[in-house]
């Protein structure tokens, strides 16, 4: 059971709080020697491990395109010298922090450094063209050029990837203790379920009971206390509105201690992440951008959107054709299924998707939703009676979806948006939730590749944020995500 700071005894209560200095100040005696236990070890033995990962992934992605651009792009030759060029792609990549992120970062992914390592590689080809006559025997033309920034930067994505499988795989699970109140530790252990490799929840305590300064001693020896006792790497924090000095003096303990912070505003549920950072004189503001898309935001989406549509339309053709194929012989009825959703600006549209259930049984839906699970608020069924043999693959490897493409072409969808819903489930959402409805409904999003059963409320939140925080690179992240997913094989 997670260890919660309500459990202190009043005998320790009360011998702490008697070594308080005054109210008003914090209870230096209650503050345990800066020391490198075991935790501390842990932090830096996992951040090492990370770090050494990558940089030998940098160093093994710049190797490779230096022979790519090299030797297989051109008739040059590379020096043995060349070995001492090898080390300036972790110069580049230091200078763009690609080092330092994993540990400020539970979700440590390699898709979120794409822009950085996108500058990383156009840096380091500048670097190798401009100090080659010593690494190169020859010289490089600007088709090499472009071939060692491109291989680098495919290389480099991929060998990180497979750096951080190798240092998860490798180092114990970050062990984490929560800070704050109930319900969003029940969140937070969603997210982070057992099994998870990412993290693991190890420890609670609870804020709502510290109400002056003597408590406050009492809760910084507990969680001194609790991040010894339980081995603890990150302490999560959730900031108290009620107590704001003591949510400001336990970041610095827990940083004092040696351990990583991470906080969890619950601002940033409606505000998303893109935010801008104001030092206005030392005070710092933080600056939200506008909801919904500018009229230049759109045309670029959509640009985007119909480019994609139509490459995928020529490109998937011949899967296409085998799955209507498939489809015809395995059941009778329509290839293509037809149903009506909620687009947007609350405007009815049909999205097209290969059949994947037995034709003429939607009369059976009302007899099966007795059968749903009624906390996600969705229609879904773990084992649907009416999906055909070859709708079992269609709707795993998400194939079925593929007709879309014609929507995405006509308008009525984007690649990336808010789930377009059927009229009943959108009827549930109402007030300000109906701003999804602000951007076009997408074949893929957040709530795709986070699973088939994710709840309505949860569905809205993630809608809501995608409107608030949009951008190109957004878009094609989630893409790449959902590529990912659906070679998973863990598709709807």
């Amino acid at each position: 059971m997670p260890a919660d700071a309500r459990t202190t005894t009043a005998g320790e209560r009360s011998r702490l709080t008697r070594s308080a200095f005054g109210r008003g100040s914090w209870p230096r005696a209650v503050r345990l020697p800066i020391r490198e236990g075991v935790c501390v070890r842990g932090v830096r033995v996992r951040e090492a491990v990370f770090r050494r990962s990558l940089a030998v992934a940098d160093v093994v992605a710049a190797a490779v395109a230096l022979v790519f651009c090299v030797d297989v792009l051109g008739d040059d030759g590379l020096r043995p010298v060349a070995l001492l060029a090898l080390p300036l792609i972790v110069v580049a990549g230091k200078a763009h922090g690609l080092y330092d992120r994993d540990e400020l970062v539970l979700n440590k992914t390699t898709i979120d450094q794409a822009p950085a390592l996108f500058s990383c590689a156009t840096l380091y080809a500048l670097l190798v063209m401009v100090l080659q006559d010593p690494f190169v025997d020859g010289s490089l033309g600007a088709a090499q050029a472009v071939g060692l920034w491109g291989s680098l930067f495919v290389a480099a994505l991929l060998a990180r990837r497979i750096a951080r499988w190798v240092a998860v795989l490798s180092t114990p699970v970050e062990r984490c203790l929560f800070v704050g109140s109930d319900e969003s530790y029940a969140r937070l252990h969603s997210k982070l379920p057992d099994g998870d490799r990412r993290a693991r929840l190890v420890g609670r305590m609870a804020l709502n009971q510290i109400a002056d300064d003597q408590l406050v001693a009492v809760a910084s020896a507990t969680l001194h206390r609790l991040i010894d006792s339980l081995g603890v790497h990150r302490v999560i924090i959730e900031p108290s509105e009620a107590l704001p000095q003591i949510t400001l003096d336990f970041v610095r303990e827990a940083k004092s201690i040696g351990v990583r912070v991470s906080l969890l505003p619950r601002i940033l549920e409606v505000v998303g992440s893109t935010i801008e950072v104001d030092d206005l004189n030392g005070l710092t503001l933080l600056g939200v951008r506008r909801f919904g898309l500018t009229r230049t935001s759109r045309l670029i989406k959509r640009a985007f959107d119909s480019t994609g549509a139509a490459i995928g339309l020529v490109a998937l053709a011949p899967l296409l054709a085998l799955a209507a194929i498939l489809i015809k012989l395995d059941s009778h009825g329509p290839v293509i299924f037809r149903q009506t959703r909620i687009g947007r600006d609350g405007q009815p549209f049909e999205i097209w998707k290969l059949r994947s259930m037995r034709h003429d049984t939607d009369h059976l839906k009302r007899h099966l939703r007795a059968h749903s699970d009624p906390t996600i608020g969705l229609f879904k069924l773990p084992d649907d009676p009416r999906i055909t043999r070859i709708g079992h693959w269609l709707r795993q490897s998400s194939l079925d979806e593929l007709p879309q493409l014609v929507n995405v072409l006509r308008g009525e969808m984007s690649l990336v948006g808010p789930r377009p819903l059927v009229a009943d489930e959108d009827q549930q959402i109402t007030g300000r939730d109906r701003s999804r409805l602000n951007l076009t409904p997408g074949m893929t999003g957040h709530w795709q590749i986070q699973g088939a059963r994710v709840p309505l409320a949860e569905m809205i939140k993630l809608d809501y944020l995608y409107v608030a925080t949009w951008s190109l690179w957004l878009d094609v992240k989630i893409l790449l995500r959902t590529i990912s997913y659906v070679f998973a094989r863990r598709g709807m």
